[in-house]
């Protein structure tokens, strides 16, 4: 009986091999920089929408719960009501900003613009006060002459600020944008939980996908709430010191401070002209404008600590380490980078924790 041959196709050289396995490696290194250069233009949108759909996914769950499960309605819902909380307010700030700067621009033109004598006392406060005092005399007795001798200046602020406004519209465009890209992913934000789990399982593996999943959404929930929580906080506390100073509209001001404070916008924009607007009355003692000055000071600066202590919380990782990582991406990539850096420390510190418990067991 005949033996049975087989045939088989011979062994690759290492040297073929190598190169098979550099050609795929080069191959998906490319396939990977297109897919990220067709994706970058909308890379800052949809990490706005990630994060804007993981801190507002338990509320949704919430009304979903009483809407019958219907997750669309729900999301979409929610959706709704955040344009008409951001666009309603938005659009009434800017065209009352847009009557004041019309009025404030005629007055210019007309000549008709009438600037008060500045109160004596100014003149002794240290260092600037002879300058402000002198400037501000100079405005008193020839305001056309003044406004005339900052003419260049005027022109370079007005460019400053219309750049200024382009960017808050773009930057509200984008967010907007985000919120429907949010509403999309909440729902359905339970596909995108066990996705999530299954990408970090293969990353990280020994069954740690669903642990990280939930650091990633617990630490961008505790940066939010923190972040929004510190701003009403320090609202509240503004608009009373506000209301004891005898400001006006210290209501309308703490709600600036609130907005400001959601942005990472430092509250002392407020609190700074409150202060001068309690010098330039002159209707206060020194020493009670002292202690109001002091007071509205304190207040709008209050975020810096009240930030230490609510960030982080409820969160598997140490507070310092959230708030290094919402610190340093603030200042890496504004308040975008804020969540993803707090998210990406967080994820590094596990990671290296358990990297340093898994070697003490094994010794």
């Amino acid at each position: 009986m005949d033996a049975v041959t087989t045939d088989k196709a011979p062994e690759p050289r290492p040297s073929t091999r190598l190169m098979d396995t550099l050609i795929r490696a080069g191959l998906l290194v490319a396939l990977a920089m297109l897919c990220y250069r067709i994706f970058a233009p909308f890379l800052t949108l949809m990490v706005w929408a990630v994060i804007l759909a993981i801190t507002m996914y338990p509320i949704h769950q919430v009304l979903a719960a009483r809407l019958r499960g219907r997750q669309g309605l729900s999301s979409t819902l929610m959706v709704l009501l955040a344009f008409v909380v951001l666009i309603v307010p938005t659009a009434v700030l800017m065209s009352s900003l847009g009557d004041s700067v019309h009025q404030l621009i005629s007055k210019v033109q007309d000549h008709s613009i009438e600037v008060p004598r500045p109160p004596d006392f100014i003149a002794g406060w240290p260092f600037v006060g002879e300058k402000i005092h002198g400037t501000w005399t100079r405005a008193h007795d020839d305001p056309k002459a003044f406004v005339e001798s900052l003419q260049p200046k005027i022109g370079e602020l007005a460019k400053t600020v219309l750049g200024f406004v382009g960017g808050i519209a773009t930057g509200l465009l984008q967010f907007l944008g985000a919120l429907i890209v949010a509403g999309i992913i909440m729902a359905y934000g339970q596909s995108g939980g066990t996705s999530s789990e299954r990408i970090f399982e293969r990353v990280v593996g020994g069954g740690r996908g669903a642990e990280f999943t939930r650091l990633c959404t617990a630490t961008i929930r505790a940066v939010a709430q923190g972040v929004i929580g510190v701003a009403f906080i320090q609202a509240i506390i503004v608009g009373l010191c506000l209301l004891v100073a005898g400001v006006p509209w210290a209501g309308v001001l703490a709600l600036v401070v609130l907005v400001l404070g959601i942005a990472q916008v430092p509250a002392l924009i407020v609190t700074l002209p409150a202060i001068g607007w309690i010098w330039w009355r002159g209707d206060y003692g020194t020493l009670e404008a002292s202690l109001y000055t002091a007071l509205i000071f304190v207040s709008g600066m209050a975020d810096n600590v009240l930030k230490p202590l609510m960030l982080g919380r409820g969160v598997d990782a140490p507070m310092p380490v959230i708030l290094i990582g919402a610190l340093g991406g603030m200042a890496a990539a504004g308040i975008l980078g804020m969540f993803v850096g707090a998210v990406l420390l967080a994820l590094g510190y596990q990671i290296f924790m358990g990297w340093v418990a898994a070697n003490r067991d094994g010794a």
